[in-house]
């Protein structure tokens, strides 16, 4: 997402509740788009902008493209692949360009993913047509408080849900964003949420290092941090487990970017590859022991419908 993994909101991750390719309800669009003429010559104005359109063209070769981005995103799969096996029908939150959303469909995974931003869902709708993945994805426009609203429309039951990589985190209303999981999930289906918590060691370290303590503490705003527009929170694992209560049941808490550097680090990580797969290695090994999910930039909580 906006500006690397750490020092802003986080990288986010990437049907049939629309015909494919075509513009699912929500916010979101172009900057300065004039209003839409009907053929009954009725007049609707134009959506709104989203802070992450301007995002959509670079973004995988910031995050997903990159040497700990992709080691981030493998960690990340290996959790997914184990909750939805192959013929799983899953709702992702935040798809952003498509990745996860591409993995799980050559998996032979039907994936319902939503997206506020338009040109991020142009981006991934162009991913998933490249590998003819069209059939098993369904892109919508829709912003993850208005799940519950458009339950129908995306399909719902669902065998299961994810988010990635904080797209979460920028989700004004996560009480409403809990209820619609709750609504569009079987009992027993799995859900899975890659948020950035309130406390990332390595980057309280760095801001600190610079001489830049309000950076370095600012995940413990109340209130959260204004980027672009948007509300940005951190919630502790602990906190996003209440909101989800009690129609969810956490089942496992693990750490996404705890011994690996922050993507500030990416040059050092091209000089050092085998550095960085020890670092790898380790952070897999130990991604659930205490306290590595609760100071690392991210943590996956693992949760199931009751």
């Amino acid at each position: 997402m906006a500006e690397g993994r750490r020092g802003g909101p986080p990288p986010r991750g990437d049907g049939p509740g629309r015909r494919r390719g075509e513009e699912g309800r929500g916010r979101g669009g172009p900057r300065g788009a004039p209003p839409r003429l009907g053929r009954d010559g009725s007049v609707t104005a134009a959506p709104a902008a989203h802070p992450f359109d301007a995002l959509a063209a670079g973004y995988d070769e910031v995050f997903s493209r990159t040497p700990l981005g992709e080691r981030l995103r493998r960690a990340a799969w290996r959790r997914v692949d184990a909750a939805f096996p192959e013929g799983s029908r899953v709702l992702e939150l935040g798809c952003g360009t498509g990745e996860d959303a591409v993995h799980l469909a050559r998996r032979g995974v039907a994936v319902v993913a939503t997206d506020p931003s338009e040109p991020m869902l142009s981006a991934a709708r162009a991913k998933a047509g490249a590998e003819a993945l069209l059939g098993r994805v369904t892109f919508v426009r829709l912003a993850a408080e208005e799940v519950e609203r458009e339950a129908a429309s995306l399909g719902a039951p669902f065998d299961g849900a994810f988010s990635s990589f904080g797209a979460l985190n920028c989700v004004a209303d996560l009480p409403s964003a809990a209820r619609g999981l709750a609504s569009v999930l079987r009992p027993g289906a799995p859900l899975l949420l890659g948020v950035m918590g309130p406390f990332c060691l390595a980057e309280t370290l760095r801001f600190l290092a610079r001489g830049e303590p309000r950076k370095a503490f600012r995940r413990f705003r109340r209130g959260g941090v204004e980027w672009r527009g948007l509300r940005v929170s951190y919630p502790s694992p602990a906190a996003l487990g209440r909101t989800l209560s009690p129609a969810f049941s956490i089942t496992r808490l693990g750490a996404l970017g705890a011994l690996l550097p922050p993507t500030e680090a990416e040059a050092w990580a091209r000089r050092h590859p085998r550095l960085l797969d020890r670092l790898d290695r380790w952070e897999r090994r130990l991604e659930t022991a205490w306290p590595l999910p609760r100071i690392a930039d991210h943590y996956l909580l693992e949760l199931v419908r009751t």
